[in-house]
């Protein structure tokens, strides 16, 4: 008796750690999926990010988190724009962008790795590829917590849903770019510098294990400073809670046996 309620421990602790990592990755019953990604810095700027995009049918609520980004420009906020690229392949650029080595990868040579501008994630009004480079509407300062919901366009949750969909944050310190870079004009509005639309962060959207960033709440526009530690993702939580849980009903099941097994061989 007691050999074969051991045996038995095992796969049924499997089955709850498979059930448990899975139960995310789907719709809920609203229809609601969740994506995430975390912010790799790029062109050294060495900020951090994190994005969540809770979907339910068209209707979108974004809240993301950046820190150690470039904090002024010409005396003021610096205003960083930000986009879901798409419709490339879904991955943020390396090294070898930089075609034509002068020590920055541009938005354009970037392009090839993330794509177009299929939702600009504006502070308000348009959030269409219209809005792309309209310095009013993007993140202020060095650091900054955006939450918006609005409706999403047909081509950005397809790319999402495709696993193509990128999250990218312009602007760089123009002080920070190699000296063959800080006096270039940007590749996309020849009257800014460079370092203003190149990309500084950036990160590809996958389906989240969370439906919502903790802390965050659906909200309009920007707040600031950033309050919470984008150290480690809601992942590495999710799933170090769970793997709690199984080992602790584990090990009450296997004492429980154990008993069971004691007190038979007793009687």
């Amino acid at each position: 008796m007691y050999k074969k309620s051991a045996f038995l421990i095992v796969p049924a602790l499997a089955l709850a750690a498979l059930s448990f990592s899975g139960a995310g990755a789907m719709a809920d019953d609203n229809g609601t999926t969740s994506y995430q990604a975390n912010l790799g810095a790029l062109n050294g700027s060495n900020a951090t990010g994190s994005v969540m995009i809770t979907l339910t049918g068209d209707q979108a609520t974004v809240t993301e988190n950046v820190s150690g980004l470039a904090a002024t420009f010409d005396g003021a906020p610096y205003p960083h724009v930000q986009h879901i690229h798409i419709d490339a392949m879904g991955t943020c650029p390396g090294p070898d962008a930089d075609t034509n080595k002068d020590g920055v990868i541009s938005t354009t040579e970037g392009g090839p790795s993330y794509g177009k501008i299929g939702t600009t994630l504006s502070t308000s009004g348009d959030t269409s590829d219209k809005a792309a480079l309209d310095l009013k509407v993007g993140g202020m300062g060095a650091s900054y917590t955006y939450e918006r919901t609005f409706t999403m366009n047909a081509a950005t949750i397809a790319a999402m849903k495709a696993g193509t969909g990128v999250v990218v944050v312009h602007g760089l310190d123009p002080a920070t770019l190699p000296a063959a870079a800080q006096d270039a004009k940007s590749d996309l509005v020849p009257s800014l510098p460079l370092a203003a639309t190149s990309p500084a962060l950036c990160g590809t959207l996958a389906v989240s294990q969370m439906a919502a960033m903790p802390g965050g709440a659906p909200d309009t526009g920007l707040t600031q400073p950033v309050t919470q530690s984008t150290s480690a993702t809601p992942d590495v939580a999710l799933y170090a809670g769970g793997g709690a849980l199984v080992m602790a009903a584990g090990a009450f099941l296997a004492l429980r046996t154990k008993k069971t097994a004691s007190k038979q061989i007793a009687d």
